[in-house]
């Protein structure tokens, strides 16, 4: 007797193998060069073959893809939980952000330069950073919001200013988020 075709089977294993690619992909991308993410390493982190990334990826750029869509998601889930003008509760949610994905982050920052697909990625972030500073502060900003304002406030949050603190100084998150708020409160009060 044979066993009827089960198709959600079959495509929640397709699911899972596309699933171990993109790990595979990110976990690549956090510890080493992005030129050294290639189709073979992929295929051997996520314990499949070349064939079978491509069945499912189309590319390695499919795969860089798929990562970048999968870190603006989380990203946005980290982000996005503050109403805008809670600036206490978006200065943890940037924090929790931060602790999170901040050394990936830095990993593709210093790799921009070099690597198309690293710029792309981080021109993307830049833009969402303040796009996110205007919807965080924007109740507390004047209407437009002035540049020098909004410049002052994407810099007092800069994942850079994170790594100083948190990675170089080796501050404990708690002084990282009285600093930073610190910042923040003061050019709010200066404008």
């Amino acid at each position: 007797m044979t066993r009827p075709y089960d198709r959600s089977r079959r495509a929640a294993a397709a699911a899972a193998t596309t699933t171990r690619i993109i790990d595979a992909t990110e976990h690549l991308l956090a510890r080493g060069a992005v030129r050294d993410v290639t189709l073979p390493a992929i295929a051997a982190g996520a314990g499949v073959t070349v064939q079978t990334v491509l069945r499912h990826m189309a590319s390695r750029d499919g795969c860089l893809t798929a990562v970048a869509v999968r870190l603006r998601t989380r990203v946005d889930q980290q982000r996005r939980a503050a109403a805008p003008g809670d600036v206490p509760a978006a200065l943890s949610d940037l924090l929790q952000h931060y602790e999170a994905e901040g050394r990936l982050i830095l990993h593709l920052l210093a790799q921009a330069p070099a690597e198309p697909w690293a710029l792309a990625a981080v021109e993307e972030g830049r833009a969402y950073h303040r796009a996110w500073v205007l919807r965080t502060f924007g109740p507390r900003l004047p209407s437009p919001p002035d540049d020098r304002t909004v410049d002052a406030l994407v810099a007092a949050t800069d994942l850079y200013v994170w790594r100083l603190l948190r990675l170089d100084l080796g501050r404990p998150r708690a002084d990282v988020a009285a600093v930073i708020d610190t910042l923040t409160q003061a050019v709010l009060e200066r404008r």
